[in-house]
């Protein structure tokens, strides 16, 4: 506990790019963060909402994260899953938060469609690049813009037991 209060009043004082932190004062395992969707990607402009659960044994295992907004990525589910190397097989008791919300906001910018979740996302990226950026773009206006009813993923109840 003392290490994910320490990690998070550092970023709230001090807020990684493109994140805004908001700590939910009853649970401190329990984080919402919203990115902005970053410049010169399908998704700038978006506000996407992700919330990470911290397990009991943490930092020996790592957060669980999850977008809350809807995005069209090959890297990201439907259900927002997100599939990124550093909250999985190297995760180490090293890595910090502000380093995984520094991944996952490169994941924007760089997909990774060989391990996707969300295949139609990464046939496109891969197959019809125009297309999927045009896709993403339309998700990212009807989802995450400003005035755009907050849709939140199909909920998978196994799934969202463990946030």
């Amino acid at each position: 506990m003392k290490q994910i209060m320490a990690q998070l009043k550092d970023m709230v004082n001090d807020q990684p790019t493109g994140w805004t932190i908001a700590v939910n004062e009853t649970n401190i395992q329990d984080v919402t963060a919203t990115l902005e969707g970053p410049e010169a990607s399908p998704f700038e402009g978006g506000k996407f909402l992700v919330k990470f659960r911290f397990p009991s044994d943490y930092p020996n295992s790592p957060p669980l994260g999850r977008f809350m907004t809807k995005v069209f990525h090959p890297n990201i589910s439907v259900d927002g899953e997100i599939c990124v190397n550093v909250l999985k097989r190297d995760w180490t008791p090293d890595t910090t938060l502000r380093h995984v919300l520094m991944i996952i906001r490169c994941l924007l910018l760089e997909p990774f469609p060989e391990s996707a979740l969300n295949d139609e996302a990464a046939k496109l990226e891969m197959e019809d690049y125009e297309e999927y950026v045009s896709r993403a773009k339309m998700w990212t206006n009807v989802h995450a813009k400003e005035g755009s009813k907050p849709a939140q993923p199909k909920k998978d109840k196994k799934m969202m037991r463990r946030l």
